[in-house]
């Protein structure tokens, strides 16, 4: 049985360097797209402990529920906020672990990979020219902005977004607990913690491996209708479990239902719940 920790798995999922960029094929065929906006597979690159006996680690549903979206890149000069989302793994007798993962943009340091995406632009770039070139060379079509060989400066504005000399190239990474309970709050809380340990440059008190190692196994599921408060990197963090005559354990904020779907939605949804009809939600 399990031995009620708060926390059962810390997961790294991200560029794997070794096997380089590979598509993702869960996402569709998305070559038309530049290279900087195509989805590639993500791997899951490290966890720890390697296996807990009342909680197997599924590898392939870790990794793709992580990053649903699989590995995005970006440049400089792109927005790269640190986004939070949790998931859920049913198991077939219908027991249920709850993931909380924090997606965040790192740069590449690998001269193999910045590389292989340079070459990814030149390959689009000339299928672009092949697909939009005129059959005929017209010399009367030729504009200011472009010369006689179609080739046009815009052209190559838009499809060299990417340029190994002058842009530093970022790539998404995911650290995620894995966890028996759905303490959102408190999870978000830690991998943020973590995740500020990295990119600050002052080092945090104590090595990181020592916070990874408390929340897997020193800090315990607190007990039902109590309250529990652990140390996180940089301050404290208090989680609470309602008790067995209270409502269960729902840590997600509702003002965010509203947010998302607005007041009539809501009620319209609450309607169909009561009514007992099937509800399917479908987003990106």
């Amino acid at each position: 049985s399990a031995p009620g920790r708060f926390a059962d798995y810390f997961v790294i999922c991200g560029l794997d360097t070794e096997t380089g960029l590979e598509p993702d094929e869960l996402s569709g065929e998305n070559f038309e797209q530049t290279p900087l906006r195509r989805t590639f597979k993500s791997k899951v690159l490290a966890r720890y402990p390697e296996n807990v006996e009342w909680n197997p680690f599924d590898q392939d549903a870790v990794g793709m529920l992580c990053m649903p979206k699989g590995l995005a890149f970006k440049t400089q000069a792109d927005s790269r906020e640190p986004q939070f989302h949790s998931f859920i793994i049913t198991r077939e007798d219908g027991s249920r672990t709850f993931g909380f993962s924090l997606t965040f943009f790192e740069e590449v340091t690998s001269k193999q990979i910045c590389s292989a995406m340079q070459t990814l632009y030149h390959m689009h770039n000339a299928e672009y020219d092949i697909l939009h070139t005129p059959p005929t060379n017209d010399k009367g079509s030729c504009s200011s902005t472009g010369d006689c060989n179609g080739t046009s400066v815009s052209k190559l504005q838009r499809f060299n977004s990417y340029d190994i000399s002058r842009d530093t190239l970022y790539v998404s990474k995911c650290i995620c607990l894995i966890t028996p309970m759905s303490f959102m709050k408190a999870c978000k809380k830690v991998l943020e913690q973590l995740h500020q340990a990295v990119t600050s440059p002052q080092p945090p008190p104590l090595p990181l491996e020592s916070y990874i190692y408390n929340i897997l196994y020193e800090v315990p599921l607190p007990p039902a209708g109590r309250s529990l408060k652990f140390s996180g990197v940089y301050g404290p963090i208090i989680c609470q479990r309602p008790s067995t005559s209270e409502l269960p354990l729902f840590d997600f904020p509702v003002k965010e239902v509203f947010e998302l779907l607005g007041v009539e939605n809501v009620v319209q949804l609450f309607t169909c719940a009561l009514l007992e009809f099937q509800i399917l939600l479908y987003s990106q």
